[in-house]
């Protein structure tokens, strides 16, 4: 059976010599779970001032979980996203979604926006992998970026494919770093901020990969996280996919 890679791909065969725990993630772009039983019923809450000096919208902080949190770690609400840089769906999201929810309600410290990954395949890792690989607080934008230009960003992996499965048949060490060179991942991520030699680097650290498809696995596993975008409100899963879905949630839930 022909693995593809596109995002949101749910073929299950491993990829030659791709041994990390996740070859392609059994879930898939816009397939999320049913949502836990309860509604999200709250009160209207009060803004709440940022730090001196500063926007929430410009407060990022990487969390224990391994996710990109905006705005005020604080906030009555907070909103988890699971998403795939590699999901056109996710992509759809950031235009569509993310701005409106950063602009009216994540600048006003009510609520909050955590950024998880979910790995879709091995380019989703090597993208998932290199938006950490700046310096802290940067990876919130940089995966905003890739949503942003994803199109563009996959279309050499599709179509040096051929050539994308080869490198992931060399030795850990090399095998992601050469993924990068087919995909041309290292030019896009030079021209914002993210030297090759460093990008090199991350990607020559197979342990970093592997904690990063783990970490995806088990929180997809525990949280019965099954597609992109999935949200999360007050670690309640709820039944959104889009924003017009999400902003009444997140209203009843009290950010009104």
């Amino acid at each position: 059976m022909t693995t593809r890679l596109a995002g949101g791909a749910r073929t299950r065969r491993a990829l030659p010599a791709f041994t990390l725990p996740l070859a392609l993630l059994a879930a898939g772009c816009g397939s999320g779970g049913s949502p836990s039983a309860g509604a999200l019923e709250g009160d209207p809450v009060a803004a709440v001032a940022p730090p001196a000096g500063q926007s929430w919208t410009d407060v990022v902080q990487t969390t224990p979980e391994g996710g990109f949190l905006i705005g005020n770690p604080q906030a009555p609400i907070q909103v988890v996203e699971y998403l795939s840089l590699t999901c056109p769906a996710c992509a759809q999201f950031n235009q569509t979604g993310t701005p409106e929810l950063k602009e009216r309600y994540v600048s006003t410290g009510r609520v909050s926006l955590e950024m998880r990954n979910q790995i879709h395949g091995p380019h989703d890792l090597v993208l998932a992998r290199l938006v950490r690989c700046g310096p802290e607080g940067t990876g919130a934008a940089l995966s905003e970026q890739v949503l942003a230009n994803q199109q563009a960003l996959l279309e050499p992996v599709f179509a040096n494919q051929a050539a994308f499965e080869q490198a992931l048949a060399l030795p850990e060490q090399q095998r992601f770093v050469r993924a990068a060179e087919v995909a041309g991942f290292f030019d896009f991520f030079a021209a914002r901020g993210l030297g090759e030699q460093q990008a090199r680097q991350c990607l020559a650290d197979s342990a970093s990969l592997e904690r990063l498809a783990q970490q995806s696995q088990t929180q997809s596993e525990q949280l019965d996280i099954r597609g992109t975008p999935s949200f999360l409100v007050n670690g309640q899963k709820v039944e959104a996919s889009t924003w017009a879905q999400l902003e009444p949630v997140l209203q009843r839930a009290g950010a009104r």
